[in-house]
This record gives structure tokens, sequence and C-alpha cells, in this order.
């Protein structure tokens, strides 16, 4: 199947579970759960493209995605903090 199909139908079920709400808990549970995977990988993406000009680059997979997405800037500033001191 074609990669943009996917990733088309993926934003198709996640605006619609933003804008409709899913019925059951769990289900919108692992809605939230999804789009925070995907608000931190964009925080990686764009620190990644501003932090190459000083040499900071974190790697985007699903741990790190998973602690700036649920833990937020404090969750990205570790990471970096992380990539400095023991990298």
């Amino acid at each position: 199947m074609d990669p943009i199909a996917v990733i088309s139908i993926l934003g198709g079920l996640i605006l619609l579970l933003l804008f409709i709400g899913a019925p059951l808990k769990p289900v919108r549970f692992i809605g939230q759960g999804a789009i925070k995977l995907i608000i931190g990988a964009l925080f990686l993406f764009f620190l990644n493209a501003f932090g190459n000009q000083v040499g900071i680059h974190v790697p985007i997979n699903l741990a790190t995605s998973a602690i700036s997405g649920f833990l937020g800037i404090p969750g990205l500033f570790a990471l970096v903090a992380i990539q400095a001191w023991i990298m």
C-alpha cells in the first residue's frame, strides 16, 4: 500500500477522533496516546531542524517520541541534556 495513503487514512482517523470523540474510554485513551506520540515526534523534528545549527541531534524513535510527547517541553529538554552529557 502506498505510504501516502496510509498516512492520509491515519490522519483522517485522528481528525475524526478529535472532532467527533470516541464513545468508548479505551478507544479515547488510545487516540489521545497516539496524538501525544505524534506531537512528540513533531517536537523532535523541529528540535533537530533548528538544533542542527548548534550541534543538537536527538534521534526520532518510539521511546524519544513518547518521552517528549507525554512530558512535553521539559521532556524535550531532558532528552537534550541526556544527549549532551551522556552521548
